[in-house]
């Protein structure tokens, strides 16, 4: 086996027995999320990123996907090696993780009717609930990202991007709303729904099993 098929099994072996997202990320944290990144397994890559996105399917919400710490390195690693780009360091994903510490990500994907009126994407609200839980645990800050035509499917873009730019024939379609939280005030066992609503009206839900996560 190559060298980097022996690193992709062994990160794949250590995923699969971890019980909850890394908060911090180790050296061998790093390296794993890494090697899952640049493996050529496409369908190994596939099943890594399919606990991480949660189907909603009540419009406007299409899907969540979630974006923990881990995932993060997985991602950057994954785009450069997808671009031909060269491969993500040690020290290029410590820089990432600075630059977002101890956060967790939630990628609201939304497609609005063909005749909405929207001239930016809604403000709708993002609130976590615990279950068994009453509380309502709101994000650090909230991020709105305009789409016009068609959806274009990949992986969350977890690096600041500018907002899209319509053409002189394209509507808003549809958009992402990418909710940030503090992952320090998360039980790292817990499940969770992400619920978003609109003045009081709930609009969809998503179940959040942080315990299938890494």
């Amino acid at each position: 086996m190559a060298r980097t098929g022996r690193f992709f099994v062994a990160a794949l072996l250590a995923w699969s027995t971890a019980s909850a997202f890394d908060l911090t990320l180790d050296r061998r944290a790093i390296d794993d999320a890494i090697a899952i990144g640049h493996s050529r397994l496409d369908a190994e890559r596939v099943r890594f990123h399919r606990p991480y996105r949660v189907i909603v399917g009540r419009a406007p919400v299409d899907y969540v996907d979630v974006v923990t710490p881990f995932r993060r390195i997985e991602i950057e690693a994954e785009t450069k090696a997808r671009a031909g780009n060269r491969t993500l360091g040690q020290r290029e994903a410590l820089a990432l993780l600075d630059a977002a510490p101890d956060q967790i990500d939630f990628f609201v994907e939304l497609t609005f009717h063909p005749f909405n009126t929207f001239i930016g994407v809604p403000s709708y609200g993002i609130r976590l609930v615990k279950q068994g839980d009453t509380a309502l645990l709101e994000p650090r800050s909230i991020d709105l990202f305009p789409r016009y035509g068609p959806r274009v499917e990949g992986l969350p873009i977890t690096q600041p991007a500018a907002p899209a730019l319509p053409k002189r024939t394209e509507s808003l379609s549809g958009g992402t709303t990418v909710a940030h939280y503090d992952a320090r005030a998360l039980d790292q066992q817990g499940v969770y729904e992400l619920v978003v609503s609109e003045a009081g009206k709930e609009l969809g839900r998503a179940r959040i099993d942080l315990r299938a996560l890494r």
